[in-house]
Order: structure tokens, then sequence, then C-alpha cells
């Protein structure tokens, strides 16, 4: 199979599909990939670098997407991109589709087949190929929050740990899930007062017994979010449905409990937000401001520290790069139901329920796609 490695080019998004030594993995097994000149230079990695590792260097991304079988990415393709796809041509990268309506109908009208990193499974009903990138947003999501308390920024001036006599930031994490954890682990590194609220009976047990008198575990309901949320520095915004938009957990009326410069980070951007007032922003410019809360929305963040993002995602993805192109996606999915999950569009179907549903197109369940 010849696997196309186009070069990212969402604002600021630094990462690309395969590592040099990803492509060596797949050389070996008897493929070829091509690369995009300098699709690797955010990373640190140089076209020599691909070369060594038996690549292709294509001059620019047309090249790439008209040779290749399948196309390896990290984030959703863009406009242009989706342009180039073309009837049966296999995308495996993070789509998020159910907040972006266009971006699934150009799929759709594409013909290609679209695999979302988001949606594949595991045996314990988790995400593995969301898991690392979730792991760096959750952490990043403290860094970025703590920068934007500063005065300078936009915040109320507050230090996450405060200083011996003056008490610390209050800290809300909406999430106890796996960037939830992240970010609460790195508050309390810090030193902040840490509130964690999760709905789930066994992740509260889980947050419980991890943090201790570390953290605060509660229960997540309206009157809880509300009453947290009004005394919060930072909140940040952790929940996930898998495939769908993110609830919207915090009103706009919210805000008005809030302190003036306190900060909300969403991590759940791509699937929509969860706060009402959020919308997407980019690391050029990755905060605003509404009814005096400074908003940061950065819908690439792991973009931001591009070398660790993209070998911890190249550690969960490319076992099934291997998968799809020895055996061909249909085998592939056919042998392995939880890459299966991650089947969203085939051949001008919508194959992601919670998408087809938010979207009103027909759902075509994968198990009929692989009879057909």
């Amino acid at each position: 199979m010849l696997i196309g490695v186009p070069k990212e080019i969402k604002n600021h998004e630094y990462r690309v599909g395969l590592t040099p030594e990803s492509v060596t993995e797949l050389t070996h097994a008897g493929h070829r990939v091509m690369v995009e000149t300098q699709a690797g230079a955010g990373i640190g990695d140089s076209d020599d670098e691909y070369r060594a590792a038996g690549a292709e260097i294509a001059n620019d991304a047309r090249v790439v997407f008209d040779a290749a079988d399948m196309i390896v990415k990290v984030k959703e393709p863009q406009a242009v991109e989706r342009a180039m796809l073309r009837p049966g041509q296999l995308l495996f990268t993070y789509l998020h589709l159910a907040p972006d309506p266009d971006q699934t109908r150009d799929l759709v009208n594409s013909g290609a087949i679209a695999i979302a990193y988001e949606t594949v499974t595991d045996a314990n009903g988790a995400l593995p190929l969301l898991k690392p990138m979730s792991q760096v947003a959750g952490r990043m999501s403290i860094q970025a929050g703590a920068t934007a308390l500063e005065k300078a920024h936009g915040g109320r001036g507050v230090l996450l740990g405060g200083v011996p006599g003056v008490k610390p930031a209050k800290v809300v994490v909406l999430g106890g899930g796996v960037v939830g954890f992240h970010a609460a682990e790195n508050a309390v590194g810090l030193q902040a007062d840490v509130t964690i609220l999760d709905k789930s009976p066994a992740a509260l047990e889980r947050l419980s017994g991890h943090f201790g008198a570390k953290a605060r575990v509660i229960y997540s309901n309206k009157a809880a979010i509300a009453e947290h949320v009004a005394a919060a520095d930072l909140i940040i915004g952790a929940v996930l449905v898998p495939g769908a938009s993110a609830p919207k957990l915090v009103t706009r009326d919210m805000l008005g409990t809030m302190q003036p410069g306190a900060v909300l980070v969403d991590v759940a951007i791509d699937q929509g937000g969860c706060f009402e007032t959020s919308h997407a922003t980019t690391h050029a410019d990755p905060t605003y401001v509404v009814d005096g809360i400074v908003h940061y929305c950065v819908a690439n963040m792991p973009g931001g520290v591009a070398r660790t993002s993209t070998y911890a995602l190249n550690n969960a993805t490319l076992p099934h790069v291997l998968r799809l192109a020895n055996l061909g996606w249909k085998e592939a999915l056919r042998a392995d139901k939880h890459l299966r999950a991650g089947l969203n569009v085939w051949n001008g179907h919508v194959t992601c329920e919670p998408v087809a549903e938010v979207q009103n197109y027909t759902f075509m369940k994968p198990e009929d796609v692989l009879a057909a």
C-alpha cells in the first residue's frame, strides 16, 4: 500500500501523521510511504531523516493526495485537503465530525473512507487513540490556565499555588476522565486548591482513591456545578461523549456569578465545547473575554508541544496503520471490532451514529458496510 503523509496546515499545527521511526516500520513491512516536504519540520525531523527511513518526499500536498491509497494525518482535513480526497481513498486521522457539518458534508461527497482516531475503542470501552492527546491536553490545560490567570493576559492575577500566607487558586475540573485526571494531577502538583466533578460512581471512587485529601471529588449535577463555578479562579472543561457534541455544562448566565478575570479552559472544544460561550481559537490568538471571564479554547492544544504529542500519538496509531496497510481497510475492520468503531464515513454514507443523529444523516452501520 502507498501511504501518504501531508504537511499539517491547520493554524499553528506542527505535529505530523508519521514519525521517521514509524515510516521505517511501514517500509520494512513492504509498504511505500510518501511524505510531503517539510512535513516533519515542526517536530525537528528533516526530509533527509524521512528519506533515510525509506520515505519518498513529495514537493506538495497534491502529489501526496493523488498518489496515496491511505492518507495518515493528525488533524481533521481542512477544506482544501477535503477537495483532494477521491472515492475509495482511505483517510485515517482525527475528525471530530459532530460539531463540524461542513467537514461531514465534504467527506460524504468525496466518496472517501474516513476512520477517526477519536472513535476507535479498546476492550475496556476506552478510546486508546484519543488517550495520548487527552493526557497532553489535560496537562497543558493547567499551564495555559495559569498563564491566562496572569494579569497581563486578562486574568485575576492569581498564582495557582499561592505562596506562604496567601491562599492558592481554586481550580475546578469538570470531568474526571483522562483529560480531567491529568489536569488535576498537574494542578495538585502546583499546590492549587482542586475540585473534580464527575457523574460516574466508578470514576469518583477511582479519583478519590488516587487523590485522597489532595483534591475534593464531587458528584456532578447542576447545583454542584453552579456552586463550584462561582467560586473558581480556573475551570477546566474536560467532558467527553464519544463521537458526539460535548454537553454545555457552564451557561452564559453562570459567568455573571464568577469572579472577574477568572479563566475557562475548554479542552472539549474539538467536540463543540462544554461552555455555552465557547468558540474555537488558535495558538496565534488563544483567548477572548466574555462578561469579564477569560476563555481559552484552542482546538489543537497538543500541537503546541508537537514533538511530544506526535511521538505519543504514533505509539498508539502505528499498530492500526500497519493493520490497515497489511490487510486492507475492509479486512482490518472485519477482524477488529474496535478499529471498526472508528469508521465515520464510507462511500457517501455516515457510519458514526452520534454524527448521523446530530446532523440528520441516515445512519449506516459499519457492519452493513462490510457486508456491502
